[in-house]
């Protein structure tokens, strides 16, 4: 089978209004008292043919309205519905965007009679099965959790409607493919079907195949630049000394917030012993953390109780915190965009904030290829607040003066390409489809 192509449906214009959308006045009163009054291209082009009822694949990063753009048309399709049967199902990998999902659902339609129930692992299963038990209109799911409780029938689907594939590419990640595939074989054959996917590799195009049928598609990619408010600063250090450097610059008080990311679990154990053995007060989330301790730790974070929160990409997916003074990159992400989605976790709200990047020797080469996406050497200017005797464990900083795309870091980009911030214009994104 080829793969997926475009099919033509009506888009509003990019200055359209959330007026111009199909959607009812209970939900339009709901998006109002969010805030939102211009919808995201991902929410213009995905929520009209989702009313029509259309299959779709959208490919749209974690932070581009997607979450609101496959709730509004489901409570759309449901408003007229029965209460007490499930209707609608969303797949997503993790409990944070389980969470995340169910209070967009709960605020978009608290003007409406439907109800959402989040399911997912790492609490008990008391509450989620009576919730399943009693018909919530709406259940936003983790594959596996969702499993135990069909395997012990608290669900019925019967009456399925609508299922929503959300973070295709990250359930690949995580190995939830086999449960994914198992639910999807268990459910009602004639319903609409909508995944979305930050990038489309093989298996997740044959999971479209299977599963959609003539699927519109809608491609609203987020900038692959960095967020305007974001000073960029790193230091080339010995990987055996990035704990030192780590909590020599947490000593400065204006690092009131600080979120760590780190590559693995242990690591983020590791960093955050280390930390609280220097006096620090941190919290970490990753993939073995239960429920109740992220929780925890992120309640924790956003009201200052801890200083810091060291996470994981995975763990850190629809983290929402305001605040956050500075992003610290203890481990260079193998992925330009990777780094771009956490230093977006600062600066947020037209604030400034800081993203500090510890660079290993043998980090170097990932780290030109985020310079090379920014478009100028991230300055390494941090030496000076580092205690004398720490600086004899830093390394050389790279040569740099054979890179054309090299540029001081403010210089004016000008022509008619020029990007937000005086950047240059951002490198097509690869798609395999």
């Amino acid at each position: 089978m080829s793969d997926p192509q475009p099919s033509s449906t009506a888009t509003p214009p990019a200055n359209s209004t959330f007026d111009d959308l199909p959607l009812d006045a209970t939900l339009q009163r709901g998006v109002r008292e969010m805030g939102y009054s211009e919808p995201t291209p991902i929410q213009r082009g995905t929520i009209p043919p989702a009313v029509a009822g259309r299959d779709l694949i959208g490919t749209a990063q974690t932070g581009t309205g997607k979450t609101a753009a496959f709730l509004l048309p489901i409570l759309e399709r449901l408003l007229t519905r029965p209460r007490g049967r499930t209707y609608a199902l969303v797949l997503t990998p993790t409990r944070e965007l389980a969470l995340q999902a169910e209070g967009f659902l709960r605020r978009l339609g608290r003007h409406t009679r439907l109800r959402g129930a989040a399911v997912y692992g790492g609490v008990g299963m008391a509450d989620q099965e009576r919730a399943l038990r009693g018909g919530a209109e709406i259940i936003v799911a983790t594959p596996g959790r969702l499993l135990d409780h069909m395997d012990r029938g608290y669900v019925d689907f019967r009456a399925l409607e609508v299922l929503v594939l959300d973070e295709g590419d990250r359930m690949l990640d995580m190995g939830f493919l086999p449960d994914v595939r198992r639910i999807l074989q268990r459910l009602p054959r004639n319903r609409q079907t909508m995944l979305f996917s930050a990038t489309m590799p093989p298996e997740v195009v044959r999971l479209a195949h299977e599963f959609l049928h003539d699927p519109h598609i809608i491609r609203a990619d987020a900038p692959t630049v960095a967020a305007v408010g974001v000073a960029h600063h790193a230091i080339s250090v010995s990987s055996e000394r990035k704990t030192d450097v780590l909590v020599a610059l947490l000593r400065a008080p204006a690092r009131a917030s600080v979120l760590v990311f780190v590559r693995t679990k242990h690591r983020a154990d590791r960093v955050a012993r280390q930390l609280e053995h220097a006096g620090i007060r941190v919290a970490t989330i990753h993939g073995n953390r239960s429920q109740t301790q992220r929780i925890r730790a992120l309640e924790g974070f956003r009201s200052g109780r801890f200083r810091v929160l060291v996470a994981t990409d995975i763990a850190a997916r629809g983290v929402d915190v305001e605040g956050v003074s500075d992003v610290v990159n203890y481990d260079v992400p193998h992925e330009p965009e990777t780094y771009v989605h956490r230093v977006g976790r600062t600066a947020r709200a037209q604030r400034r904030g800081d993203a500090l990047t510890l660079v290993a020797p043998d980090e170097a080469r990932d780290f030109a290829r985020i310079e090379q996406l920014l478009g100028y050497s991230v300055p390494r200017d941090l030496s000076g607040e580092l205690p004398e005797g720490l600086t004899r464990f830093l390394v050389p900083e790279p040569t740099r003066a054979a890179r054309p795309w090299s540029r001081a870091p403010n210089s004016n980009h000008s022509g008619p390409s020029a990007s937000p911030g005086g950047l240059p214009p951002r490198r097509p994104m690869r798609r395999r489809w």
